[in-house]
Parts: C-alpha cells; structure tokens; sequence
C-alpha cells in the first residue's frame, strides 16, 4: 500500500504504508521533471527522502510539485516487480482572466452555454455575447463552432476543422484566427474565458471525408459481425416503406398507429414478415452435411465443441474444430460400419449446436422487437414524446441504423452490396447511447450485440468512429482529430468533452495530452451517465477532467435541490482546520452545477415559471462552479432543441423594451437577479466563504448559509421554490416566524438583495419566428443592499442573547411568495466579532493562517502576553507527564478522574492526549455531530475541565493552566457553534508545542529520530510519573540531584521522584504500579535510550534500597509491601545498571553512589530512612551476585493467603543458586513461577488453583543469558578498574572468569537442541519435537517444559550473544519467525504444542484446565516485549551471516515495525499493547500500552 500525502494542493507525497517498509519500494510517474515536456508513455523514478536520516521507514518518502495541469499516471513496484500498484495524479488548471492575468478560482466560475449556431454572423456575436457579461457570467460554453452536417444538429459535425460558414457574412471569410481574436478579446477586456465542446465519438453522417476515408468508420469489411444487425436494419426499413405505403391495412396496421392493438399487430407482423424471413440465426449456425463430410475424412478424439464464428459472417459458413471434434466422436476401430456410427454421432451434436445458435438468435430478436415496440410507443403514442404522426420515409417506423448511400433498390439487390468490399465499407454504423450500458465497453466492437438487438438510442445524423487501439489503427481518424484538437486548444481556455462516457478512453486521453500541449492549463469539462460515482472516477482520473457538470433539473424537489448544494462543494459551517499535510481522502469530483444544461427539458415546461429564480439562486449559494444556459434567464417557456432550432439569440440592448424579441437587458426576465446571483457567487468564493449550511425550513423553501471560516461572515439565501405553478397549485399562506439561530446567522448587517418573480403587463408570449424570445409578461422585482427594516419581504422581531455567546435575530417573513428569493449578510455581533479577533491572535502562534481575522486585545491578560512554547520550557517531563497523559486511575488518585462525555464515553487520558485522540479521529471527516462536539456546543464542563485540572496543580503547571483560563475565556464568548472548531485548535496548538518541550528534553536519538521514535518515545512521558503518594522508597539523603516537594498533608519534605508504571490503564496506581522486572525491561528504552538519565538512576538505586535475600522486589508495593517471589527481576537490575554505565556519559559513576538498604539483613524488617549506614552501589550489587553463588533459599515472609490467595504453600518457598559444574543460575519449584511467564491457576472448576502454567523452573534460558552478561560485564570492570571484586567466593573464590566460562563452555552443550538423534549432550531425545532451536529451560521439574518452543531464547541471544553460534542461531532465529511470529508480538508457546492456546479471557471460568480464568496467559497469546528482542537478535546474527542476510533482515524488521506503527497511530492510547490474542487480534483483557513494549521496539529501532 502506497500512502498519498498533500499539502495545498500543489505538494504530494508518497509514503510507504505497513506492507511496502522494509521492502525497496520504487515509485514511477509521467508527470514531467522539471523543465520537460509531458510525454504519457515516459516514466522516471523518483527519488526517496529520509528526513530523519534512519533506518526505518517512517518518515520516508518521495514527493512530486505539482505545477502543470492535467491527468498523471505513477507506479510503484517492490524489488524486482516492475509495477505492484499505481494510480493516477489530476492537477487542476489556474484560470487567468484580463490584462493583469488574474486569476479566477474554479469556484468562482459562472458559465453560460450558447447554441453556437444560433449566433448568427460572427460579427454579431459581441452583441449577442455581451448578455452574458451584463448579467454577470465569466465564462461562456460554446457548442460546436464546425460546419454542421445535414440535420444541423450542433453536435452533429460536417468537418471538425473547417469554421461554420454560417459565421460568414455574404462576401466575407471567416477564420479560425477571426474567432482566436474575439475570444482572446472575450479574455483580456470581459475578464471572461471561453469553451467549447470537443466531439470525438462521431462526425455527421454526410461528411465529405468519411466518404474518402470509410475505414475511420464501423462498416461491413472492418466490422463483418455488424452484418445480420445491417440486414435487419433493412429489412425494418423496408417493412417500415410497406407501412407508409399501405400494404398492411388491411392486416389492421395502417401508416398511422394510434393505439395499442396496432402495437400487438405490429408486433406480430415483426414477427412474421421481418425477424423470420431474415432467417439471422444461419450467420450463427453450421452447414451440417458440410461438417460430417469434412469429418468423415479425419476422423479421431474429445472435450466440448464450439461454434467457430466465419470471420466474414456468412450464413452457415461457421465451422468447428475438426481435431477437437475427433477427439470428442472419433472411434480406434476400422471398417464403414464404424466410421458412420461416429459421423451420425457428430451430425446429431451439430444440429443440437445449430438449436442452440437458433435459440440464441431468437432471443435477440425478442429484445429487438421489444425494444422496436417501445420506441414505437414513445414517439407515436406516449404524451410526453416527440408524436411523430403516421409512417412515413421521412418519419420512418425506426431510426436507421447504418447509413445508405445508395439508391432505393430491393432486398436482394441490398444483399449483393455487402458482397462487394467497394460498396459495403460505405454502409457504416450510426452512433447514439445505449441505455444502462457499460461506459467502458465499446457497443460497436465484436462481442456487443447492441445493433442486432436494437438496444441503441440511435443518432441518424452522426457515424460511430473508428479509432482503433492506437493511430497506426487508423492514421486519417487520428490525425485529423489530432488537427482538430489543435485548433480548438489553441483559441479556447477549454474544453467540454461531448459524449465523454461513449468517448473511447485511450482516444479522449490522446487528445486531451495533445491539447494541453498547446495550452498547459486547459480547462475541462464533462458530463457523465455512467449512473456510478466509481467509474465517473476513472475517467476523471484518467482524463484529468477539471470538473463534472451536474444540474439541478436533477431534483424532484426542493429538498432535494438542497441536498445537491450540500452535496457538491465545500465544508460544514464550523469545519475543523486541517493540517497543511495531511492525507489525501477520497472526495467527490469538482462540480459545475448549472440550473439547467442545454440539451435538457425546459424547467418553466417541467416546473414552472416561478421557480426560474429561486432554483437558480439556490444553484448560485453552491461552493463549486455554477451556470446556465442561454434562454432560462430570458424565461423561455421551452426547450431550445440542439437539433432544431435555428433562430437567433436577441442581442444586448440596455434601452430594450420589454415587448421587444431580438434584444433583451435587465429588465429581461429574471436577469436583473441572475446578475445579483452571479456577482454574489463570485465574490463568496473569492473570499473564502467555504463552508455551507443547507436547512430545509419547510416543503418549498430551503435556506442556504455560505460561511467564512476567517472573518466569520456569513451570507444566507432563503429562496421560496415553485416547482408547480402557484397559478393552479394552492401554496400555504407563508407567515411563519423562523428564529435564524447564530448556526446560521448572528447579526444581520443587511438584505443583499430581496427578489421575487412577478406578472407585468405585457402581450402573453408568442413564440417568434427569427429570435429565440422568452415569457415577456414576467420580470423580477429586486432590490438590492438595504436595511433590514427597509424590507418588503421581511419584518424584523426581538433581538435577544442567549448566554454569553448566542445571540439571537428574530425575523418575519411576510410577502415570501413562491418564486422569492431573499439574502443576508450576517456577521457575528460586535462582542463575539473581537472575542474570535483575540482568540484567532493567541492561535496565531501555532498556526500563521489565523493571522487573519485576528485582533489586539488591549487588556490581554498578563498570562497570554507570554509565548506558550515559554510556558511550556519551564516544564520537568514528570510535569508534562501530567499535562499530557494520566489515565482514570492516575486521576482519581489525584481526587479528579478523566473527563467523561455523559452520552458517550470517558477519555482515555486526563490530559492533552486524551483530547488530541479523539479529535485526531473525526476531525479528518468533519464529523461536527460527534458527542465530544455536542458537548463542547452545550456546555463549557470540558473548557473548565481542562483549565482548572492544570490550575489545581502547582509551580509551572499552573502557569500552563493559567494560560488555558485565559484563552478558553474568548472562547467561552464566541457562538456556540464555532467551539468545536477552535476548542480543537487550542488543544492541537498547545499539544504541539507540549510535545516540542518534551523532545527538547531528550536525548539527540529522539530529537533526531523518525517519527516513529518519536512517537515511541512520548510513552517514556506516558509511563513515567510521580503519583500523589511516592511510588519508590526513599533514596539516600547523601544523593544528590534528587526531586523533593512538599507534603500537601503534613506539609513536610519528601523525594519525588519518577517512577515507571509497568502498564495503562491497570498497573498504574499504588502498589501495582511499579514491578521490578517490568521497571528494568523497559528502563533502557524509555528512560536511557531518551536521555533520562538521572530518573533512571534514582530508579536503579532505589530498587537497590530494596535488595533483601540477594534479589530485587517483583511487586515494588513502595518497598514496604514488596514481593521477593522472582528470580529474574535482579539479572534486569544488573543489566540496566551495565547500560547505564555503557551508555551515560561517565555512567560508571553510578557505582559509587549511596544506597540506602531498607533491609539491612534477610530477617529485618523494614527500615525508615537514615538508621541505616548507606553502601556504595558496587557493594549492593556484590551481594546479589555472592548471594546467588552461595546459593538463596527461603519462605516468603507472611507467607500464605494474605498475600497470595491462589498459590499454595510449597510456592511460597523461594529458591535461586548457582549450578558450580555448569555456571547456570537455576530455582524455583513446579508450584512457584520466577520468570515473567508468572500466570498462577485460580480455576475450581478447572482444578488449576495454585499450579502455575509456566514454572520454568531449572535454568531459565533468559536468566542464564543474562547472567552470563551480568558475569562477563563485571569480569571486564574489574580488569578495568571500575569494581573492585574479582570473584564470589563459596566454599572457595570462584572468579567472574572462572563463572563467565563455565557458562560459555555449557551453554550451547546443554540448551541446544541439535539435528543428530544421537547427542550425547541430549538427556532426553524422546522429548525433542522441534529440532534446531534452543530449549526454554534446563532441568526443569517437568523435563518436556525444557523442549518448549517459546521466544525467551532470543533475550539471551541479545544480552550474551557470544553464548551462541552464528550459524545455529540463525537457524533457530529462523524457525522462531516462521512459527512464533505474530503481526504484532510474539507468540508464547509454539502452535504446534498440545496445550497452545491463542485467545486469553480472564473471565471465563470453565472445566478446560489449559484456558479457565485466563490459564493460557503465556502458552499462546502473542506477547509484544518479546518481539524487540527477536529483531535484535535477527540484526545481530544477520551481520555476521553476510550482507543478503542483513538486508532480509532489515525488510522484516521495518516490515514489523511498520505493523507497530501502524497500531500506534491508530491507538487513542498512543501506546503499544501489553498482547494481543491469536494472529494480532485484539485482547480485551490486555494493558491497552505497556512500559516494555514500548520500550524494546525503540531499543530496536535504536539498533538499528
């Protein structure tokens, strides 16, 4: 998956998406580098970016500046696969108007359509255009300039590169230079641009150059599959010759068909004199008795036969293959007996295949007489069609289908033509549309039976063309459209595509490419039938189509006409700003939205004369480019036919009178209001009025509100539909109050204009010969800018406030007639005005777009004249751990708790986090009726939520907390309806700056890091805290640098310092939060690998305050309440204590550091601080070594029930020594668990109370690595001269060397399970299942618990590398990944094991022994801690085992990592999970974010 990022619109990036990191992705376009010429069919790669300069995959990516309009192909491909996926990239065009080339916003366009023909001399044509300049349009949609074939039709093209000479005065030429200059005139003086429409599909059936060149056309040489649909095309226009002559009246069919028992004659005469005596079916079928013969000769064979299509469709000329047919009837005997046998078999076969061609033709025959029949219906007999009257020649019973360019002649005469390749390549197909089609099928083309099955809508006047799949198809068809697109681009700033659904893509995309070289910022236009959102997509991704035309005749209704205007252009009022890069979402096509398009009915027919303004108003409030069409502003009551008319538009005359037809001005039908419409929808998009509000206040009148999101102006229309005639149709008195609320406006400023269609006196409307004149007895009553109580359509009411911010207009309409239209410009009130001004100033420090609009408050509160990122500076990471993070349970031991949306659900955090994840979730979509939103808009809980939380607290959280006071106090005085919005801002604002403090804290590996690190390492910040009550015993009072506040109780001094939660929400609070093996997993990655150095040693000393029987607590419980029930807890310690000292500059100091000992002796207890003597660090971690030689056995102190309810007596006796033969420190027994596999049974049903799942007892192979690490690392310090103990002693000394190659000697000798059956070192051969891996443990109480596969070996592999040997570690590394790797984490237990089980539910308490009350919590379910190790190991051994294996490696390390990423972006924790159950899905039960898993996916990263 290949990820799109943009940035205004003109900056795209691609990333990497989880599948493609890792891999070496390349991406390929042919948008053209800078300085070049687009070429479709050149692709160059790009170059990818690595901001962050890291080995993962990120921040990645590579990016194109789009500059240069049109439609782009890019690619992308994995290694050696050219082309994995791809897409398309549209660019718009920039619109340029006038002599200062300003530009003109898509948006902005108002666009007229002209009837090109009905312009008369082009010397006429400015008077004629200066109507639509008058009446405020910028732009003008010309149809077709060419010469016009024979039916006139505008679409209908003689010679697509020869100028109409109808434009020509006598005695004068017109040139296509002629029309170059007026439009270039039409630009530089109007400021307005010209289109025009580009006909690919078809040219006039009686053009000259079809003629000399048929091949550019569908006839019946290139096309012989067309040949049975031209037959019947005859024959039906001889049957229809039959019937305008007479000869079937006496059947009952006369020329005249005026009901519908001449329909059900007609369709038997079909039947009988057309479809049968054509006898179609033969061009499908076989000569029988021609096959057997044939057959006879060769006979042998099997499988099913087909059919073989004659090439040239004759009839009974199709065959079958004969060697398939042998195969099929042949028999292996001899003799004339057998072979007759086989030929009567293969006869019987063919005449069952000629039934089945029958059936199929006559299956075609029934739609075509059906679709005949209903043509039929609709133009003779249906009301609302064309009524042709009688048959006729002239009015033919069906449109032709092919052209004739013969003399009448007979049947027979006919079926001699198409033998002759001289004439049948003349007999060309026409063209037309076919009803419910697929738009990307060509109808024409072999395999469509469209023309045989009279599915088309057919277009008398035009031939279908024939382009083929490239111009060496077809070089005339090519080459003279190629002209012809030439012309066009060079005088028009666009194009509309006709036809465009029909238009063979290849051939559209050709010559779209072709004008664009000639105008780079071409402007295009379609309008598409494809009935689906989907396939209008690919055409105008493919064809880079600027906008697609919809229109309002669409709509049934008012409400409907409302939801279009929602539904094409611009955002909800009180939209949320989005980032400038952010992700490319998936939007609908930019709309041209016209009252009415020029090749539709005529609304006034439809609806009715009073709706012409109130619709187009509506269609004017769109936040997309607008129009109409010539005659709809003049109020012309009908439709003015592409095809037919010929009269001429009036011309532009400011004096006109009203009864005048040839010119028209203001006064003119409703053009007095379409001007005030066109300028108003120019100006709110110039302006930025984006967002948009559509009420329907009741059946007929819809309310449109444009907004904008900088000034907060808004301008509302209430415009009164007719959509039937308030004449005959009774309309509801309209005194209705109607309370604007501040959604829609707050202060009306005043009436932009208030208009309605009314009657004048004048002549009725007489349609007039020569100019094409509209309904001269109605006219538009406007009145433009006035005051509110100036109105004649409205009366003013109480102006009320409601709260500190709702302020309230009430308005009467009184005179809002059907055909009204009124519009307000609204503003916020003067209050509100500066509250936003002052709000938009404080913002403007996050984000430069809120610049605009802001104000300077005068008496801005000292808090605010200081910069937030200042504020923020000031900050400790425990306190932004406060100001970000803190779940429910960290709240509520504060007293407060996370904010909760009564209708929905508490936040996951307390602070800016909590906020940021649930807006960063509906933001993308605007998803204003979000409860979060509805909560914001009702009430200010959660404005004072965020401010007092802060200001409860003390020092420079306060300060913070100050500041959100002050600015949530403009926002508590703006509208309620623009909270969310800016509520939003603030929070997104500050949590940027909040997380720019924290990384300015962090160590150079964060700062410099990707954002995946970074991320990552905002969980040190989540995890690490101070509670109310201190979590971690107290350090040395010796120890400097340690954080003290005072005691809100007793008012007294105590330490604070950080401490780190094992996981949210569960282990976060009092004595479960802080464990000793889940601390010192995690340390290294969020708190050293951060640069958290000295929490992390107050941390490392504080456990060491700790120390009691020579281990560390499992359960901290403050120290006073700790557990010593884990024998793995102080090998972390010791490995933490070695990184700090690797990794912290002069990190060795930390051995000489002052430990406090809580327990000065194994049977003490707890000591309060100061009675004890402290001792340097080095002397603690002396002891825990000794300890472990000398060997650690004793019963855990209050053993029994009040600490333990689940584990039985003999669990709590603890154990841990040192093997002296093999150096491994092993204990524990089968009723305690010492390692972090720790699930104790608590089942009475399932019997498994007080038996652990995993004892791991014996030698846990994590434990031995990291002792052997503990070992080597002391071993080195003492050579060094940084500790000063060379040895443990027992009965003897027994040196760290001495210790450290024991282990190395007996490792691989006792752990590895080898492929040879017969190891001596293998105690057990029985036991081993999986060969080539490393056992889980050694000398377990349960020998088969040894020879588990689980991932704790690859810990060891990590800290004791040297432990292992390359090539048997890789390949258990290897086995490891194909059966323990999960999409996120680790499973624990190999699948293949009897007692996996994938899925943990802690609450399901049931007789299954292996998963009642979550037993199963290590034997499957896919740990994620565990999968930072593996990687690491995976990097290590991969180096050694060369370069390919590295690179394999690094693919799945960024392969994984990318899947974590993934999660974490999505995750509201902003976490990683402690584990998920089987193949990555989701536990329930699981911490939601887990200290450790966090912690080694950055270590990993780290290595990397």
């Amino acid at each position: 998956m290949l990820q799109s990022l943009t940035s205004l619109l003109s900056h795209l990036q691609f990333h990497l998406g989880p599948t493609l990191q890792g891999k070496s992705v390349h991406v390929h376009t042919n948008y053209p580098a800078p300085g070049k010429k687009f070429v479709s069919s050149s692709f160059r790669q790009l170059e990818w970016v690595n901001p962050s300069d890291r080995e993962d995959d990120s921040d990645k990516y590579c990016k194109l500046d789009l500059e240069i309009a049109g439609s782009y192909q890019y690619y992308f491909g994995c290694g050696h696969e050219e082309r994995s996926g791809g897409g398309y990239i549209v660019v718009d065009p920039v619109l340029r108007i006038g002599h200062e080339r300003k530009i003109l916003p898509l948006d902005c366009i108002t666009v007229q359509t002209y009837l090109a023909k009905c312009l008369g001399p082009l010397d006429e044509w400015l008077d004629r255009l200066r109507v639509a300049k008058e009446t405020g349009y910028n732009m003008i949609h010309f149809t077709p300039l060419q010469k016009l074939g024979a039916s006139r039709s505008c679409y209908s093209i003689a010679d697509q590169l020869e100028l109409n000479p109808d434009f020509s005065p006598p005695g004068k030429n017109n040139t296509w230079m002629d029309v170059g200059n007026l439009t270039e005139k039409i630009k530089k003086e109007w400021n307005m641009l010209c289109i025009t429409d580009v006909v690919y599909n078809h040219t006039a059936a009686n053009s000259k150059w079809i003629r000399h060149h048929p091949e550019c056309g569908y006839n019946l040489v290139n096309s012989p599959h067309l040949k049975p649909a031209w037959l019947l095309d005859r024959a039906l226009w001889h049957f229809s010759c039959a019937i305008a002559d007479g000869k079937y009246s006496d059947s009952g069919l006369p020329s005249f068909i005026e009901n519908d028992k001449r329909i059900t004659i007609l369709r038997g005469l079909l039947w009988m004199e057309v479809f049968s005596q054509l006898k179609l079916w033969e061009f499908l079928q076989l000569n029988v008795e021609k096959a057997v013969e044939q057959f006879r000769k060769v006979l042998q064979g099997k499988p099913k036969l087909k059919v073989i299509q004659d090439s040239q469709y004759r009839r009974l000329s199709n065959t079958v293959d004969m060697q398939l047919a042998l195969e099929m009837f042949g028999r292996h005997t001899n003799g004339p007996k057998s072979i007759q046998e086989c030929c009567d078999w293969f006869k019987k076969s063919l005449e069952e295949l000629n039934v089945e061609c029958y059936k199929e033709m006559h299956s075609h025959h029934e739609k075509a007489i059906n679709c005949i029949v209903g043509t039929v219906c609709y133009e003779r007999l249906a009301a609302h069609g064309p009524q042709l009257g009688p048959v006729t020649r002239t009015n033919p019973l069906v449109t032709r289908y092919f052209t004739f360019p013969f003399e009448d002649m007979t049947m027979e005469q006919e079926n001699q033509l198409i033998q002759n390749p001289n004439d049948a390549c003349h007999l060309l197909a026409h063209n037309g549309w076919v009803m419910g089609d697929d738009p990307l099928r060509n109808f024409a083309e072999p395999g469509s039976n469209v023309y045989l099955r009279r599915e088309l809508v057919c277009w008398g006047d035009s031939v279908k063309l024939r382009y083929g799949v490239k111009p060496e198809d077809c070089p005339y068809l090519w080459a003279h459209m190629k002209k012809y697109t030439e012309i066009t681009a060079k005088h028009f700033s666009g194009v509309r595509l006709d036809n465009c659904h029909s238009t063979p893509l290849h051939v559209a995309e050709y010559m779209l490419a072709v004008a664009r070289q000639h105008r780079p910022d071409l402007y295009v236009v379609a309008e598409l039938f494809t009935g689906s959102e989907e396939l209008d997509n690919i055409f105008m991704t493919r064809l880079g189509i600027t906008s697609l035309i919809r229109e309002a005749m669409s709509a049934g209704d008012s409400h409907e006409e409302g939801r279009l205007v929602y539904h094409f252009g611009g955002e909800p009022v009180g939209s949320f700003v989005q980032p400038n890069l952010r992700p490319l979402v998936p939007s609908i096509a930019h709309a041209m939205f016209l009252d009415v398009t020029h090749d539709n009915e005529c609304p006034i027919q439809v609806r009715s004369v009073f709706d012409a303004l109130p619709s187009t108003a509506i269609v004017s409030m769109a936040c997309c480019a607008s129009g109409s069409t010539r005659g709809y502003d003049e109020l012309v009551p009908h439709q003015i036919s592409v095809v037919k008319e010929e009269r001429l538009d009036p011309k532009w005359n400011p004096d006109a009178l009203p009864s005048s037809v040839e010119e028209v001005n203001l006064q003119t039908g409703i053009m007095s209001g379409k001007l005030a419409l066109n300028k108003l929808h120019q100006e709110l998009a110039e302006k930025g009025f984006t967002q948009v509000y559509v009420d329907q206040l009741d059946a007929d009148t819809v309310a449109v509100t444009r907004h904008c999101p900088s000034t907060h102006q808004s301008v509302v229309t209430v415009s009164r539909t007719a959509f039937k005639n308030p004449e005959t149709h009774q309309y509801r008195d309209y005194v209705v109050e109607i309370k604007l609320i501040c959604l829609i406006l707050c202060k009306i400023e005043e009436v932009i204009l208030e208009a309605r269609t009314v009657e004048r006196n004048a002549e009725s409307y007489v349609k007039d010969e020569r100019f094409i004149n509209g309904m001269p007895n109605y006219m538009v009553e406007i009145r433009e800018h006035i005051q509110l109580e100036d109105s004649e359509i409205i009366k003013q009411g109480h102006a009320t406030t409601k709260g500190r911010s709702e302020f309230v207009e009430e308005i009467l309409f009184e005179k809002l007639t059907p055909g009204s239209v009124i519009a307000f410009r609204v503003s916020l009130d003067p209050n509100s005005q500066k509250m936003v001004g002052y709000l938009r100033t404080q913002l403007s420090q996050f984000n430069r777009l809120y610049k605009s609009g802001s104000l300077t408050d005068s008496n801005v509160p000292g808090i605010l004249k200081i910069a937030l990122d200042f504020l923020m500076s000031k900050l400790t990471l425990a306190e932004l751990n406060v100001l970000l993070f803190r779940c429910d349970a960290e709240e509520q031991e504060d007293g407060g708790g996370c904010y909760n949306i009564p209708s929905w659900m508490p936040l996951k955090y307390g602070g800016l986090q909590g906020f940021v994840s649930v807006l960063s979730e509906f933001r993308p979509k605007n998803d204003l009726g979000h409860p979060f939103c509805d909560n914001l808009r009702q009430g200010d809980w959660m404005i004072d939520y965020v401010s007092s939380r802060l200001m409860n607290k003390g020092g420079a959280l306060r300060e913070v907390g100050k500041w959100f006071s002050a600015v949530f106090t403009y926002l508590k005085h703006i509208p309620r309806y623009l909270v969310p919005c800016y509520f939003d801002a603030i929070i997104v604002g500050a949590y940027a700056t909040a997380v720019d403090a924290v990384f300015n804290q962090m160590s150079s590996f964060v700062q410099n890091g990707s954002t995946l690190v970074k991320q990552l390492a905002l969980g040190s910040v989540q995890m690490c805290g101070v509670g109310r009550v201190p979590t971690l015993p107290p350090l040395s009072p010796e120890l400097e640098d340690v954080p003290v506040r005072l005691n809100s109780v007793t008012k007294q001094e105590e330490q604070c310092c950080v401490s780190l939660a094992a996981g949210l929400p569960h282990f976060s609070t009092g004595i479960f939060r802080c464990w000793g093996r889940d601390t010192f997993i995690a340390l290294r990655g969020l708190m050293l690998l951060t640069g958290r150095y000295l929490e992390a040693r107050n941390i490392i000393l504080a456990f060491a305050g700790t120390m009691h029987h020579g281990l560390i607590p499992n359960l901290l419980g403050q120290g006073v309440a700790a557990r010593y029930n884990c024998r793995d807890a102080v090998w972390w310690w010791l490995q933490c204590i070695q990184d700090y000292c690797n990794i912290v500059p002069n990190g060795t100091d930390i051995l000489m550091c002052p430990v406090s000992r809580m327990y000065p002796t194994d049977d003490s207890e707890a000591q309060p601080l100061g009675t004890v003597h402290d001792q340097p660090l080095y002397v603690v971690i002396q002891e825990a070594m000794q300890r472990h030689m000398q060997g650690i056995e004793f019963r855990e102190r209050n053993a029994g029930p009040q600490i333990d309810h689940n584990m039985r007596d003999e669990g709590f006796n603890v154990e841990a020594k040192v093997n002296p033969e093999t150096g491994f420190v092993y204990g524990g027994n089968r009723f305690n668990c010492g390692t972090w596999m720790d699930k104790m049974g608590e089942s009475d049903k399932a019997h498994n109370r007080g038996v652990p799942a995993t004892p791991r007892d014996g030698s846990a192979v994590e434990i031995v690595g990291l002792s052997k690490s503990a070992v080597r690392w002391l071993m080195t310090m003492n050579e060094n001269g940084n500790f000063p103990y060379s040895s443990v002693t027992i009965h003897r000394d027994v040196s760290y060397k001495e210790w450290n190659q024991r282990i190395q000697e007996n490792f691989e000798r006792f752990f590895y399970m080898s492929e040879d059956p017969s190891d001596p070192n293998e105690q057990h051969p029985d036991l081993v299942h999986k060969k080539c891996i490393y056992k889980d443990s050694y000398g377990a109480s349960s020998p088969w618990c040894d020879y588990q596969l689980r991932p704790n070996f690859t810990i060891a592999m990590v800290v004791a590398p040297e432990l292992f040997t390359v090539q048997r570690a890789w390949k258990a590394l290897e086995i490891v990944e194909k059966k323990l790797l999960g999409p996120l984490g680790m499973k624990t237990l190999d699948p293949d094991d009897l007692v996996y089980c994938g899925v943990y539910d802690n609450a399901l308490d049931n007789d299954n022994y292996n998963c009642a009350k979550g037993f199963n919590y290590h034997q499957g379910p896919e740990w994620l801690w565990p999968v930072g190790y593996f990687l690491r190991a995976k990097l290590y051994f991969a180096k050694k085992m060369g370069q390919e294996k590295y690179n394999e490696s690094v693919y799945l390390v960024k392969n994984v990592l990318s899947r974590l990423y993934t999660h974490l972006e999505r995750s509201p924790w902003k976490g990683l999970p402690e584990l998920t159950n089987e193949n990555g899905q989701y536990c329930p039960f699981s911490c939601e974010t887990q200290a450790w898993s966090i912690a080694t996916v950055l270590e990993t990263l780290y290595d990397l």
